[in-house]
């Protein structure tokens, strides 16, 4: 029996999983989210996600100091979704999501790196992807998150996001800054009491509220 051969060409016919408003992700694909308020941005993908009951995997360094907990995350998800992993070796961070993404056993799997990968781990996550979609008949999920601006390279999608004033109002600046099937575009979150509502970004985010890190 003649067994599929994995690629490294984008697989470009899925419409994408939403997340908020209109805007998609890639499914069974590797993005990036980068900025101060890149674990708000995670915790919305999680929320607005089709299967929003469905289980996540957060990895992050076990020495890293400013680890979200249960609380931090029930203004927004449900915590008892989320599953920690904290590996206490760096090289185990991207092992852990290689082999959560490969199991196919999550829709979700987040990462928090402290310095963007290389190529060759980037396309390693995608091809582990790409074999739970063929092998598992899964097509999970899978983001990194970078502090900064990023920079990931080989990523489907990258996307920055800070916070900022508009009309007094406590909001968010979301960039697309790279996709591969959509051009860079700026946005302004808000959030209400429905959910979260996106409208095209009207200037530049305040540059001393940017620098809050949320």
């Amino acid at each position: 029996m003649t067994q599929p051969l994995l690629t490294r060409r984008p697989h470009r016919t899925d419409p994408g999983l939403p997340f908020l408003a209109n805007l998609t992700l890639a499914p069974a694909r590797i993005h990036e989210f980068c900025g101060p308020s890149r674990r708000t941005l995670a915790q919305i993908l999680a929320r607005m996600m089709p299967n929003a009951d469905g289980p996540v995997f957060w990895i992050s360094p076990a020495w890293q100091q400013d680890r979200l907990h249960g609380e931090g995350l029930a203004d927004l998800i449900d915590p008892g979704r989320v599953t920690f992993v904290t590996p206490n070796r760096p090289e185990d961070l991207l092992w852990s999501m290689e082999e959560v993404l490969r199991s196919g056993c999550v829709p979700l799997v987040l990462c928090e790196l402290p310095a963007a990968p290389s190529l060759t781990s980037v396309r390693r996550l995608h091809l582990a992807a790409q074999t739970a979609a063929q092998e598992k008949k899964q097509k999970p999920l899978g983001v990194l998150l970078l502090p900064a601006e990023g920079g990931a390279q080989g990523v489907e999608s990258r996307w920055h996001m800070q916070p900022t004033l508009q009309d007094g109002q406590y909001c968010w600046h979301l960039e697309r800054r790279r996709a591969r099937m959509a051009p860079p575009k700026a946005w302004q979150v808000m959030r209400n009491r429905q959910g979260f509502v996106l409208n095209d970004a009207p200037n530049s985010p305040d540059q001393n509220i940017a620098a809050m890190a949320v």
